[in-house]
């Protein structure tokens, strides 16, 4: 077994990312193994899955960080539930890259990190913050034997519109530096507002641009589904409602990666 990897990003805040990257962790771990990885200072993955708020102080020195920097993630992994688990972020991610240049680090150092549990799991996903930084282009340049994938996040606007390419030309400058496996799995429409006009002009402008990117499952944003982050997976009444839209999202993420899958690997 060797993980893939899954990544979340745009350089756009706001277009789902972290509950994108927390619920597609939550469905594949029903059946298979997942590590989830924090990558945005924000730490809203961290909080997602764990229910803690105060990042800061329950996970000090516990990061994805000092995972980075000591080139060894099994420290800094903890548990959620039966097949899941996460290694967290707070906002001292935000001194990454001064601490990478003094220790001379590249960006590889997340693949250095995580090569002690690459055969632990079936999946990593990796959720980015919405910045062209060392916290995105880090997680794009981390290879994997099976595979390592993009997730382009998309929610409608003029201004993720215009942040796509800029991140297709980050994917495309990961692959020929670091990570030769790295495939742009597809474009996630997650719609801020479904009701509103403009999406099937948006819906045409991408199709036009980008054939056979965009994926067929289209998120719309749920009352359910926000209410994730207070109501957390277990025991939530209306669980079944807030995942809708993402059940079908993640069986085509699983066969799109499967057709894309180099020949020879796990």
């Amino acid at each position: 077994m060797t993980a893939k990897i899954i990544t979340f990003g745009i350089s756009k805040g706001g277009c789902s990312k972290s509950t994108s990257s927390g619920i597609t962790s939550f469905l594949l771990s029903n059946d298979e193994k997942v590590l989830a990885i924090d990558m945005d200072g924000q730490g809203n993955l961290t909080s997602f899955l764990t229910g803690e708020y105060d990042i800061c102080n329950v996970f000090e020195e516990k990061t994805v960080l000092e995972a980075i920097l000591e080139e060894d993630a099994r420290s800094y992994i903890i548990k959620i539930k039966e097949n899941l688990d996460l290694i967290p972020s707070n906002d001292f991610l935000a001194t990454l890259p001064r601490k990478m240049f003094e220790k001379q680090l590249k960006l590889d150092a997340l693949q250095k990190a995580l090569e002690p549990v690459m055969e632990d799991y079936d999946w990593i996903i990796i959720d980015t913050p919405p910045a062209l930084s060392e916290q995105t282009v880090m997680p794009l340049s981390t290879y994997s034997e099976a595979g390592s994938f993009a997730v382009v996040m998309f929610d409608g606007s003029m201004f993720a519109y215009y942040a796509i390419p800029k991140f297709l030309e980050i994917i495309e400058g990961a692959k020929e530096r670091y990570n030769p496996s790295l495939k742009t799995a597809g474009i996630l429409f997650s719609l801020i507002d479904a009701r509103a006009k403009e999406n099937e002009v948006m819906l045409e402008a991408v199709e036009e641009d980008y054939p056979y990117l965009k994926f067929n499952t289209i998120i719309k944003r749920k009352a359910s589904t926000r209410r994730l982050a207070i109501e957390g997976f277990e025991g939530n009444a209306e669980l079944k409602n807030a995942l809708e839209y993402y059940i079908p999202f993640v069986e085509e993420l699983k066969e799109r990666v499967n057709q894309k899958q180099p020949q020879g690997s796990n």
